[in-house]
């Protein structure tokens, strides 16, 4: 289980939110409801340490951290509204990138890795190909895929169905079902309310904490 709790951030003088608190149940999926524009984004951003915190700390398997302590900000992975694949490399490449340079992986177990997680996804067949060569669908998987392959505690996602039609909409929500089944944790800020309906076990209105 994951508890924050009095998390705050502000640019100059300008208060995004103020004394927020969540608690993420293990292999819960809990979806950050809110319009566009106040301050979702920013949340799991700064539970990923791409932003700085005023203030707030976490319990998270009994142990407490500040937000910003990267023992934190590591164990959530983040797939980002417009997957920020790197484009001159494959899928397996960008898949393999952060295992090999941050976790120092060798490279015949990241390849084994990359490849399981390319079948659990049903990426195998573009495992070669460039981002250019994909769908949005497709490069929504590989964004999880590069997610999962660093083992983080909790998955976060910015908008995944945003631009994506029905169809891959579905095979979101189909991977997103599925991690849940193994245990997962996940998190996911979005206003598409038809989406979380299929995929939340908790909800939590955004709009509504940051007014209170």
């Amino acid at each position: 289980m994951i508890k924050i709790d009095n998390l705050s951030k502000q640019y100059g003088d300008k208060v995004i939110f103020n004394d927020l608190s969540l608690t993420l149940n293990d292999g819960e999926i809990l979806a950050i409801l809110g319009p566009s524009g106040i301050g979702k984004t920013t949340l799991i951003k700064t539970l990923t340490g791409l932003e700085e915190a005023q203030s707030g700390s976490v319990v998270m398997d009994g142990q407490e951290f500040a937000i910003s302590d990267p023992q934190f900000t590591s164990q959530i992975g983040l797939i980002f509204q417009d997957f920020n694949l790197f484009p001159h490399l494959t899928v397996q490449e960008n898949i393999m990138l952060a295992p090999l340079t941050v976790k120092k992986m060798n490279r015949t177990d990241a390849e084994e890795k990359t490849n399981d997680l390319l079948a659990k996804l049903g990426l195998s067949e573009q495992a070669t190909l460039y981002p250019y060569q994909l769908s949005g669908g497709q490069k929504q998987r590989v964004g999880i895929a590069r997610a999962l392959a660093m083992d983080p505690q909790v998955i976060a996602y910015d908008e995944p169905t945003s631009g994506l039609d029905e169809k891959a909409t579905e095979q979101v929500v189909d991977v997103m079902l599925t991690l849940k089944k193994e245990g997962v944790s996940q998190i996911v800020v979005t206003h598409d309310l038809p989406f979380a309906d299929k995929v939340a076990d908790e909800t939590f209105d955004f709009e509504q904490e940051v007014q209170r």
